[in-house]
């Protein structure tokens, strides 16, 4: 036992003497099969979208490295590819492709080709986001379209996929409108995420401005979106919904607020898309007073997990999830060992949490205990503004 604790004490010194090249302690075998990974890391090259304190960047785009998840051996293989702030990054489901925003005024899309031997991305082509600052982007389950959302504008648009992998025009743009109760935040629409349902029939879209999840009816081969009936769920006023994930089992949807620091967890009904409230709580242990904003939401593969990251506490916290109700109690927290966890990503297999530290530039690396849910830091790595992670298995 002790002889464990001193190999992990050694794999994080060597961490921190040595970032770009992380050797993690392997740990007890988890219930999934473990696969070889890149790792790929969207970053800010230009100073992020209001009302974020602007930073100089040195990042020249999209980062990518090779992660061993048997031996816990990272490597990194340099830029994939350069391009204007891609702060957020989706993968095509057959994990031939890569998709990227470009994240500015007059928004875009970028489409990549991934090289499986090198993991280097080709240039496939751009197209318009319909928008200003792109900021989330999604593959449908079927691999059919795009997805985005367009923080500035408050605009969601449909991208079709050709079979080559490159970007159509969209075929889809919806618009939202109105505004909630602040006045600097959410003087208008802003739109911050949209996914689809596991059955790609629905497509909810939360918007920050609104205080509101939108509920669309989505027809993939199409690339329509039609407004459901109910056309929204409300969340409190000021809440400021930032991002969204569905439980495994698809009977949830849970809600982490950005400007609230909570998460609101939402019955789903497969057949009419709507969204039930059952339960809101904070993302922040009670005697928490500082200024937080929550960012990143994510539930484990095995169902009996959440997580969600805290910027100002700088931390994860880990719930339990009731496999009946879907309602949450609090587990822990863990500090990311930075600051400014804007975004986090667990590996397929569910064994590891990667947790960008935006402001510290570092990402952090945690074994997952696939019984208690709890993490245990086990390294970090050095990357200038990271912004969104993902992972693609290698051949």
């Amino acid at each position: 036992m002790q002889l464990g604790k001193n190999l992990a004490k050694i794999a994080t010194l060597l961490a921190l003497m040595c970032p770009l090249a992380v050797s993690l302690i392997r740990g007890e075998a988890t219930a999934h099969p473990l696969s070889d990974y890149f790792v790929y890391v969207g970053t800010f090259t230009a100073p992020p979208t209001p009302p974020e304190p602007p930073r100089p960047s040195t990042s020249k785009g999209i980062y990518v490295y090779a992660f061993l998840a048997a031996t816990g051996q990272l490597t990194p293989l340099g830029i994939a590819a350069e391009t204007f702030s891609p702060s957020f990054l989706a993968v095509h489901p057959n994990h031939r492709f890569l998709y990227a925003v470009v994240n500015r005024v007059s928004g875009g899309v970028r489409s990549y080709a991934i090289d499986s031997k090198t993991g280097k991305l080709t240039l496939l082509n751009e197209v318009a986001s319909h928008g200003d600052n792109p900021c989330y982007l999604e593959a449908d389950r079927q691999g059919e379209d795009i997805l985005v959302a367009n923080y500035t504008s408050g605009r969601v648009a449909v991208l079709p996929i050709k079979p080559d992998g490159r970007l159509g025009e969209a075929t889809a743009v919806v618009q939202h409108a109105g505004s909630s109760i602040d006045p600097k935040r959410q003087q208008g629409p802003h739109a911050h995420m949209i996914s689809t349902s596991r059955d790609d029939r629905f497509a909810l879209a939360s918007d920050l401005g609104l205080d509101k999840i939108f509920i669309y009816r989505f027809d993939a081969e199409r690339g329509s979106l039609q407004a459901s009936d109910p056309a929204f769920a409300a969340l409190k006023p000021g809440s400021g919904p930032r991002h969204f994930c569905f439980h495994p089992s698809g009977k949830f949807v849970y809600v982490v607020s950005e400007m609230a620091s909570t998460v609101s967890v939402f019955g789903f009904d497969h057949a009419s898309g709507n969204l039930t409230p059952l339960q809101t709580v904070s993302t922040l242990p009670p005697d928490f007073a500082k200024e937080n904003t929550g960012a990143e939401i994510e539930a484990h593969p095995n169902g009996r997990f959440l997580y969600a990251s805290n910027r100002g506490m700088n931390s994860i916290v880990t719930f339990a999830i009731d496999p009946e109700k879907g309602t949450l109690t609090q587990v822990a927290q863990t500090s990311t060992g930075g600051k400014g966890p804007r975004a986090f990503e667990i590996d397929p297999a569910g064994s590891f949490l990667f947790a960008a530290n935006q402001v510290s530039e570092n990402v952090a690396i945690f074994r997952i205990d696939p019984s208690s849910g709890r993490l245990t830091p086990i390294g970090q790595f050095n990357v200038p503004a990271p912004a969104t992670i993902k992972f693609v298995p290698r051949e």
